[in-house]
């Protein structure tokens, strides 16, 4: 496997062994969500600080371009399930909000409904 695909993966890895230890309550979902939120952006700086240093070390070698094509794939291809998890991540934050707008007009309307 290659290095940054590697470091993918193991952050990915240890993702819910953070969650195991000191994840925030469920019954919170907007601490869960940027809790989770906090943890993409870890990992996305991680592929990136690697993206760089495999970067530099292309200008090293006599083929540079291809390098450099090899390294901006590997890059992509950690950065792909990083992306699937911020789309998943945003739909369940809108149910989220969805749920918290409706509570509010439910508790809204029951209060104008109790009052004569």
């Amino acid at each position: 496997m290659k290095p940054m695909v590697l470091a993918a993966w193991l952050l990915g890895a240890c993702s819910p062994l953070a969650w195991a230890q000191g994840a925030p309550e469920a019954a919170d979902p907007g601490a869960r969500i940027a809790a989770e939120r906090q943890q993409l952006q870890m990992e996305r700086e991680a592929v990136e600080r690697e993206h760089d240093e495999r970067q530099r070390a292309c200008w090293q070698r006599f083929v540079v371009n291809s390098c450099l094509q090899q390294v901006r794939r590997e890059r992509h291809a950690a950065l792909d399930p990083l992306r699937a998890r911020e789309l998943a991540l945003n739909e369940q934050e809108r149910a989220w909000r969805s749920a918290q707008r409706e509570e509010r007009l439910r508790d809204k309307q029951d209060r104008g409904a109790a009052q004569p």
